[in-house]
């Protein structure tokens, strides 16, 4: 009996295999450098232009005349070639990826390491470089060294504050930044059920936070009632009787509130130890809390109070700020003194749209604080969105309240 990978895969761990890519994806970032590989490859037509996206994302609207530039000879090169354009404003490509176009069982490819998103629906997604693209954009095709998988053994349900993207910082400072590289993460038991489309794919977008290849869930009645909204039809994965190479457990209800502090992913502490620091800003979004689900929350928070801190919202997607629009929830933010901007990557990448100055310090909902990420010298703490949104009230780092 196999994993979900090694079925997916259709090999075992260890095993080299030869796939079919039924989605591949890259960004404005990695597409150009897709399109000059493809160039130094002689490659004139692509051969499945159906399966291919490119998706403006990452510095979008263009910061300066270099980047216009390359996005409109991205643009021209997708009219010209038939790949699928999202252009500026859609939103960050793994959420545009995850709106009705990622389905179970499919072997999805993005130009980018957080292409792991995707396997929140029961998909095998990884992330590759450009050239590894241009390949797969080429043929239609790529090899994979099936992975050992990991199981996150879930039980029991989230209680108090705690969020989906507390139990992702818990599990990446268990396993560490590098404790399952190149292997699979299958998010499985009881507690796995309980837990939302939206916060499955916060939970599936932190696997590469330790090496990860993969992070899986199966197709269960959650993932089919989402995909049904788009008009997709999909059956449930079932798990089978598999050798893990190792299994971690955790409960629910011992997750609480947490905090990453600079400048490592899997240094963790609980909200109250570092409770008080000094914000100078404070990032809701990206492509790990940037959906409906979180915007929604983030309003709660903040319906009928004032931030105290410069505090940019960045949707996820076109259609996440049409919904929030739609219900209400964008003029709570709005109202609060929020900044609420482009539908993309934001700031999270350090190219534009708030970056940070010689030691600012920013409480992120992304999901990397690496040193000088936001800007140099700048100082990333990671957190919830209730997190985010309790300290954006305060000016400094609150233990979030019950809402």
């Amino acid at each position: 009996m196999s994993t979900l990978s090694e079925r997916i895969l259709g090999g075992p761990a260890g095993t080299y295999v030869d796939r079919e890519v039924d989605l591949a994806f890259a960004h404005d970032g990695t597409g150009v450098l897709t399109r000059e590989a493809l160039r130094e490859m002689g490659v004139e037509r692509l051969p499945h232009p159906e399966r291919l996206h490119l998706i403006f994302d990452h510095i979008v609207p263009a910061n300066t005349g270099t980047t216009a530039t390359l996005q409109a000879e991205l643009r021209e090169y997708a009219r010209a070639s038939g790949v699928e354009l999202s252009d500026a404003g859609t939103g960050i490509c793994h959420q545009v990826m995850s709106e009705g176009i990622v389905r179970p069982g499919m072997v999805v490819v993005g130009a980018d390491s957080h292409s792991c998103t995707l396997g929140a629906f029961g998909a095998f997604a990884t992330g590759v470089g450009a050239t590894d693209m241009a390949a797969i954009w080429a043929s239609g095709a790529t090899w994979f060294r099936v992975p050992e998988t990991i199981a996150i053994n879930l039980s029991g349900t989230l209680s108090g504050a705690a969020e989906p993207k507390d139990l992702a910082l818990t599990y990446v400072a268990k396993l560490g930044m590098e404790g399952a590289t190149y292997r699979a993460l299958e998010f499985v038991g009881d507690g796995a059920a309980t837990i939302s489309m939206d916060g499955r794919l916060t939970l599936a977008n932190m696997a590469v936070e330790t090496g990860a290849k993969a992070g899986i869930f199966y197709a269960d009645t959650t993932t089919i009632r989402y995909l049904s909204e788009y008009g997709i039809a999909a059956s449930p994965q079932t798990l089978e009787e598999c050798r893990y190479e190792r299994t971690l457990d955790i409960d629910l209800a011992d997750i609480v509130p947490l905090v990453a502090v600079p400048h490592r992913v899997d240094t963790v502490r609980e909200v109250e130890e570092v409770a008080g620091t000094h914000l100078d800003q404070v990032f809701v979004g990206t492509c790990t809390n940037g959906r409906y689900e979180d915007l929604a929350r983030f309003a709660r928070i903040v319906r009928g109070k004032k931030v105290a801190v410069r505090t940019l919202v960045i949707p996820a997607s076109r259609a996440v700020l049409a919904r929030a629009i739609a219900t209400g929830v964008l003029a709570d933010i709005v109202e609060a003194g929020c900044m609420v901007m482009t539908p993309g990557c934001g700031p999270c990448l350090g190219a534009h749209a708030g970056v940070l100055g010689e030691g600012e310090v920013c409480l992120s909902t992304a999901n990397r604080n690496f040193k000088n990420r936001m800007g140099v010298g700048g100082e990333i703490y990671l957190s919830s969105v209730a997190t985010a949104a309790a300290s954006a009230i305060a000016g400094e780092i609150t233990v979030p309240e019950v809402v």
